[in-house]
């Protein structure tokens, strides 16, 4: 994978975490953010366990893993939420 291709999954990674609004389901409360990114980038996130979600919803969640890479993601970047 090339610079530019990590590049747009790290960004993309970001922006979920960014636009992602909170869930209270059953006493849980999950993150879940609209899918309208590549999909190609969408279902590698989900191959390597940061996000899920059902191939026909439009929002998928962002597991607990891929909220700590988010975190990392935008203090590497030196961004904040």
């Amino acid at each position: 994978m090339n610079h530019s291709e990590q590049l747009i999954r790290s960004l993309t990674m970001i922006l979920l975490y960014l636009t992602s609004w909170e869930e209270n389901d059953f006493e849980r409360r999950d993150l879940r953010a609209w899918k309208g990114y590549d999909f190609d980038v969408l279902n590698e996130l989900e191959d390597k366990g940061l996000i899920s979600g059902s191939h026909k919803a439009k929002s998928v969640y962002l597991s607990e893993k891929g909220i700590a890479v988010a975190k990392k993601l935008l203090k590497d970047y030196g961004l904040s939420r």
